[in-house]
């Protein structure tokens, strides 16, 4: 395998369809803030303990925790995580213990350095990753839900992979593979979970390329002569549609989006490799000032062009299950050409890209305290899989059982979005049964229910959910939770909390 591998291209505005917008951008930030003298403090630390350590490459050790460093930054994460960001190797590879970040930097930092290292050392010990056994993942699993308390740590990982992914080719081709395969079956989704869009496209594509570059090469080369073929046209749809919006005075930015070599991978496999079903290999994407002018622009393009209704998503009223909001249509322009756009505002595109990274710990921590405390019903659907993490994090501390394989399809598995009769949206993994909903309204509810109506008629609680069913729970206050009720629950929250109700043996 050759060890001189471009970055993969992501999905990014290309080139080949500039001009890249046709309105203003909003005023750029003011130049960052010089590091922090405890910045700096760790940085002078991480010299000094990685002196006369090298890389597979051959540079210096710093290099990479500098380039963790770099990554945090761009993420705009807060200080005490780029701090431990530059200091995460140094407990594991050098002479510096624990006691002394702690003294020098906080308990914070000594804390998320503590998490990083807990999650190198499992790592190490799984040999069988090459084979990718259920219960290789569930080790690694394991630790990522015991520091699921502080997220900081899995993005400080995140980080740190990211970088090794963009220096595989220094390692020899067993180890490459070995972590190109971890890198797509467990960081990669868990990027996409906390919705960091870019990071998720490069390190599937990064990973994907060593763990079949055949086909990675394939894919890439099919890409780049497709959108060569497209770009003219595109360019003309690009055109009346600027004209159309200008006339109407909507503010706006246009750009080409080209699909990702992994993203079509996986999208040829679920339609038998038959590419003239693949309608987003390149698309045009709108940015507008607000949601107001999302639908305007989406009812001007359908005015413009003939919509395939069938392709119409509205990821907006109804989000994905990490947060992504976006409308997509698909359209049939005068020349007969397919086209898909995707239209969104600005903190829509901005939180599509970077996603939670920056924000978490500080603002949605806040929202998981007042859940807990009951001052809201429901936590945002791209949060309730972080209360998950942490009530199996609770379990793990208390020497109870987590049921993995439950855990993990709730995490990394595809979701459904289901209503109430009011039309409160509950989201939940594909899979789930009437009490897996019962228990997510309330865990009172769940206990108490004696049938179950969807979409306006009677069912049964063995009854699949689908995508869009309007659930209406029925209960009694003289109905008691049964033990056999487990056999029709896939959730973990669901089934600790029924547990929880049961009579003690």
């Amino acid at each position: 395998m050759s060890t001189n591998k471009k970055a993969p291209s992501s999905e990014l505005p290309s080139d080949s369809l500039e001009p890249k917008s046709v309105a203003p951008k909003p005023e750029t930030a003011s130049k960052k803030p010089s590091p922090s003298s405890r910045i700096q403090k760790a940085v002078a630390l991480a010299k000094t303990a990685h002196s006369g350590q090298f890389r597979r490459t051959g540079e210096p050790y710093i290099i990479h925790p500098l380039a963790v460093k770099k990554i945090l930054e761009e993420w705009e994460m807060d200080e005490d995580t780029i701090i431990a960001g530059i200091l995460h190797d140094v407990v594991e590879d050098t002479s510096v213990t624990l006691e002394e970040i702690k003294t020098e930097f906080g308990e914070s930092v000594a804390f998320l350095v503590d998490g990083v290292t807990k999650l190198s050392e499992v790592r190490k010990n799984m040999h069988d990753i090459d084979t990718y056994l259920p219960e290789t993942k569930d080790n690694f699993l394991r630790l990522m839900i015991a520091l699921g308390s502080d997220i900081r740590v899995l993005i400080i990982k995140l980080a740190d992979r990211l970088h090794n992914a963009r220096t595989l080719s220094a390692l020899p081709p067993a180890k490459q593979k070995k972590i190109a395969l971890e890198t797509l079956e467990i960081f990669a989704p868990l990027a996409d979970r906390l919705n960091m869009g870019l990071l998720r496209v490069e390190l599937a594509d990064l990973a994907f390329s060593y763990v079949n570059p055949r086909r990675y090469e394939y894919l890439k080369n099919l890409i780049e002569s497709t959108n060569k073929q497209a770009s003219k046209a595109l360019k003309e749809i690009k055109s009346e549609v600027s004209a159309l919006l200008k006339k109407e005075k909507i503010d706006f930015e246009i750009s080409g989006r080209i699909k990702s070599v992994y993203s079509l991978h996986k999208k040829l496999a679920k339609h038998n490799q038959n590419m003239g079903e693949i309608y987003d290999l390149t698309a045009l994407r709108i940015i507008v000032p607000d949601i107001v002018s999302c639908y305007l622009t989406l009812g001007l393009l359908h005015s413009l062009y003939t919509p395939m209704n069938e392709r119409i998503k509205d990821y907006i009223a109804v989000p994905k299950q990490n947060g992504y909001q976006s409308l997509h249509t698909t359209v049939i322009t005068k020349n007969k050409k397919i086209v898909e756009f995707q239209i969104r505002t600005r903190e829509m595109h901005e939180y599509a890209e970077r996603g939670l990274a920056a924000s978490f710990y500080y603002n949605e921590q806040k929202l998981t305290e007042n859940y807990k405390q009951g001052k809201i019903q429901h936590l945002p659907t791209n949060l309730l899989w972080i209360t998950e993490l942490q009530e199996a994090a609770a379990k793990l501390k208390e020497g109870k059982k987590v049921d993995l394989k439950k855990l993990r399809l709730n995490l990394f598995a595809d979701k459904i979005f289901v209503y109430t009769p009011k039309g409160d949206i509950i989201d939940l993994p594909k899979g789930s049964l009437p009490l897996d909903f019962a228990f997510r309204l309330h865990s009172e509810i769940g206990g108490h229910v004696v049938g179950v109506k969807i979409n306006g008629k009677m069912s049964n609680l063995n009854h699949h959910l689908e995508q869009g069913d309007v659930v209406e729970i029925l209960t009694s206050k003289n109905q008691k939770p049964r033990a056999s009720w487990l056999d029709k629950i896939i959730t973990p929250h669901a089934r600790q909390k029924l547990r929880q109700m049961l009579p003690k043996d």
